[in-house]
C-alpha cells in the first residue's frame, strides 16, 4: 500500500513539476550547446485616462475596448490576459480597429497610483462591472455599445469584438 502511495505522489508531483514549466519560448541550438530563451511578451497600446481613450476613440472613429480586470487576484483574467491580449492576432485587430483602455481594480493598493485606482473604481461604479474578467466597448462618448462578461475560450472573444467593429 505504502508503495502505491509513493508512486502516486512520485507521479503527481512529475506531473505538476512539468506543467509549470510550459512557457512560450524559443529553443537555439548551436555547436553542442542548446539555449532556452523567453519569447518576447507582445506589446499592446493600452491608452492611459479614460479621457484620453475618448479623445482618440473620437479622433480615430474607433470603439473603445475597455478591460475590466484583476490583474493580481482574478484567474479567468490572467488566462484571458495571456490567451487573448498577448497574441498577434488581437495586437493586429486591435492596432487596426479599437482603442484600447484597461480598469485593473488589484487587491494590492500598492500596484497602482491612487488617482488611476480612483478612476478605475469611479468606471467600475458608472458602467455596474460586478464580475471579471468583463470587456466592454464603448463610443466616443462613453455610450455602452456591447458588453461580453467572465471568460470564455478565446476564440469566441473575436467574432464579438469583430461584430462590434462592423456596427461602428
Amino acid at each position: 500500500m505504502n508503495k502505491l502511495l509513493g508512486v502516486f505522489v512520485i507521479g503527481l508531483l512529475a506531473t505538476q513539476s512539468m506543467q509549470s514549466q510550459e512557457v512560450a519560448n524559443d529553443t537555439i541550438i548551436t555547436n553542442d550547446t542548446i539555449q532556452v530563451v523567453a519569447a518576447p511578451k507582445i506589446q499592446l497600446n493600452w491608452v492611459p485616462t479614460y479621457n484620453e481613450a475618448l479623445k482618440k476613440s473620437k479622433t480615430e472613429k474607433k470603439p473603445v475596448l475597455i478591460y475590466f480586470t484583476g490583474s493580481d487576484w482574478c484567474g479567468p483574467c490572467k488566462i484571458l490576459d495571456d490567451q487573448l491580449f498577448h497574441t498577434d492576432k488581437f495586437k493586429s485587430l486591435s492596432e487596426n480597429d479599437l482603442v484600447l483602455l484597461e480598469v485593473d481594480i488589484p487587491r494590492r493598493k500598492d500596484i497602482l497610483d491612487p488617482e488611476k485606482m480612483s478612476e478605475n473604481l469611479y468606471l467600475k461604479e458608472k458602467y455596474k462591472v460586478k464580475s471579471f474578467p468583463t470587456l466592454m466597448v464603448v463610443n466616443h462618448r462613453g455610450k455602452k455599445i456591447a458588453e461580453k462578461k467572465g471568460y470564455v475560450m478565446t476564440e469566441y472573444y473575436y467574432p464579438f469584438l469583430e461584430s462590434v467593429i462592423r456596427k461602428y
